[in-house]
């Protein structure tokens, strides 16, 4: 991201005249949500009075999602909880889609993927992950690199959803793991731990816009279109 995130947190970056996280807040509100959470990090201390409350992950430095995202199990123990990534942009009607699939873990993807990595990127494999799924829409894998078109059937967007049944199956699979390997999962690899061990986790379509911000680039190509009418701020 540049110098855009040498002072400031990614969520807090500017698309469209609102930040990330609003377009974020804005999306689950729009499908009901009114209680919102967020785990802070690195500059946490610049997401107060942000309309969330905060768990605070003191590892930030020495962890990677998984065990960030640990750090709301008093939520996720107790009640159905859609989680976002912090650097991605999605409608209410994503969340919605999430929201009414019946598993107790389950993912959004974007099946039309390749139109969206292809505008990004000048080879779309240089990024894509593996994804593939079974007739009844659970993953079968996930987050592997991938070699061919033919090996992802869309694209994971950083949008999830656990029952605390869900959550219970995720703080089984975490305690099985040493410390340094627990530390640095990856949520795709939580995932395809998961499924390799027969958990089912539901692949939920969506075909609304979306994206997800990993460069100034990426940046620039979402506020151009928002200029031309593809993308509505």
């Amino acid at each position: 991201m540049g110098g855009l995130t040498d002072t400031s947190l990614k969520c807090l970056v500017n698309l469209g005249g609102r930040t990330l996280l609003e377009w974020q807040m804005n999306a689950l509100r729009g499908a009901g949500i009114v209680r919102t959470a967020i785990v802070t990090g690195w500059q946490g201390e610049q997401l107060a009075s942000r309309g969330a409350e905060l768990f605070e992950n003191p590892r930030w430095a020495e962890t990677n999602m998984v065990m960030s995202l640990a750090c709301a199990a008093p939520w996720l123990q107790v009640d159905t909880c859609i989680v976002s990534y912090s650097d991605i942009f999605y409608p209410t009607a994503a969340v919605t889609a999430l929201a009414l699939a019946a598993d107790d873990i389950a993912i959004t993807y974007d099946p039309n993927w390749f139109d969206l990595w292809s505008r990004r990127f000048s080879d779309p494999l240089a990024d894509a992950e593996t994804f593939q799924i079974d007739d009844a829409a659970h993953i079968t894998e996930i987050g592997r690199r991938a070699t061919s078109i033919a090996e992802i059937k869309g694209q994971y967007m950083g949008l999830l959803k656990f029952t605390p049944a869900g959550w219970g199956a995720v703080a089984d699979m975490i305690a099985t793991l040493g410390a340094p390997e627990r530390d640095r999962l990856d949520m795709t690899g939580l995932l395809q731990r998961l499924v390799a061990a027969g958990t089912a986790v539901r692949a939920v379509p969506v075909t609304v816009p979306w994206g997800e911000v990993d460069s100034a680039e990426d940046l620039a190509l979402y506020e151009a279109d928002i200029r031309s009418g593809r993308l509505h701020a």
